[in-house]
């Protein structure tokens, strides 16, 4: 299997590079309508609407500096392919910012960094942790992206000496935040679905998209909806027997009525049968009195998930059986019910409570 660096530039094309400590990366060679079909700085969809492009036909050549620019209320960065590389930030002050990757391929718009919970902070002062591993990180409300890869390429492989190997490729604290066919790669960590404060009960909604990781990839404590998604389990060398990990790791506060909702979507893997656990829940240090909640239906969850112990117990005093855990009309291997006791199912009348509409209250996301 590639690494992280070689898949990415495959992602990217062949022109694509990704050396460490470099801003932006190259992007592959020009095409000749950079922005497709979402006009260009010469016919501008709107006022508020920037272009990014390493090849200096739009705006900008780096996402960080149109983000910088991109003040205020509403605005659209429309980004040319690309593998762009550097730390980013959405602040709470850029409400309604859209991120459109504009071949409408998410592969070919990808923002990149590598930095661990481990990485050692600049000025000495300790580590980055997990939050600062982020590559991205979004507190904006009514964020929007579509049709783009965030990705944390950071490799245990390469530090073998870090114990804090979590490497977030976005955080996500912002509430109505969506995200349309984009990708999120990563290993441990990879999505952090979150809010601004244990009283904000951030709502976000991912259609179409793909997650890859290994060790609580999805994670945190947003009210999440994730549609007709795939979490690809990645195969790992550092270890030599099951578990590999957990695809799933809510931290849901205990006053939220809404936790992660995992609908129409599928589990596959690159790891042997039964390597993985479809979730467990995290009841952070921060937050004793978090009550985790994941529903997973009519879903299909592949042979890499253990089928007859599919939930884990991260801390001792909080045992995955006292969360709020539940299943409905999944099917595939990873879904057959061997241990009843273990996989806890809703009836058709609880189902009808699951849905979108019950976890998002009155925001319906744009098609």
């Amino acid at each position: 299997m590639p690494s992280r660096r070689s898949a990415l530039t495959l992602l990217a094309g062949a022109g694509a590079a990704l050396a460490l400590g470099t801003p932006t990366a190259h992007a592959r060679p020009a095409h000749p309508r950079p922005f497709g079909r979402h006009g260009s700085p010469s016919r501008r969809l709107n006022a508020l609407t920037l272009y990014v492009d390493p090849h200096g036909r739009g705006d900008f050549t780096d996402v960080r500096s149109a983000l910088d620019a991109a003040t205020g209320t509403g605005r659209t960065l429309v980004i040319a392919p690309g593998t762009y590389r550097g730390k980013l930030s959405v602040p709470a002050d850029r409400t309604g910012l859209t991120l459109i990757g504009a071949s409408g391929d998410p592969r070919d718009t990808v923002l990149v960094h590598g930095d661990a919970a481990g990485t050692p902070k600049p000025d000495g002062s300790g580590t980055l942790g997990t939050s600062g591993s982020a590559s991205v990180t979004v507190q904006a409300a009514d964020f929007t992206a579509c049709d783009v890869t965030f990705a944390n390429d950071w490799l245990r492989s390469d530090n073998p000496e870090y114990t804090g190997t979590q490497a977030v490729a976005i955080k996500v604290q912002g509430d109505r935040s969506a995200f349309l066919g984009c990708r999120f790669l990563g290993h441990q960590d990879t999505l952090y679905a979150d809010s601004l404060a244990l009283t904000a009960f951030a709502r976000q909604y991912y259609r179409d998209c793909y997650v890859e990781g290994d060790v609580d990839f999805v994670f945190g404590r947003a009210t999440a909806v994730f549609d007709r998604c795939h979490f690809r389990t990645l195969t790992r060398t550092d270890l030599a027997s099951a578990p590999y990990g957990f695809v799933l790791a809510p931290s849901t506060a205990g006053a939220n009525p809404h936790g992660y909702l995992v609908l129409r979507s599928r589990v596959t893997s690159t790891a042997p049968d039964g390597y993985y656990k479809l979730a467990r829940p995290w009841v952070p240090s921060s937050d004793l009195t978090a009550h985790p909640m994941l529903t997973v239906r009519d879903s299909h969850l592949g042979a890499g998930i253990d089928a007859a112990a599919p939930y884990g117990t991260m801390s001792a005093g909080f045992p995955w059986q006292d969360q709020r855990f539940a299943e409905y009309r999944n099917t595939g291997p990873g879904a057959r019910v061997t241990v009843p006791g273990n996989r806890p199912q809703l009836s058709a009348a609880e189902a009808r409570a699951h849905t979108p509409a019950g976890h998002l209250g009155d925001w319906r996301p744009s098609a």
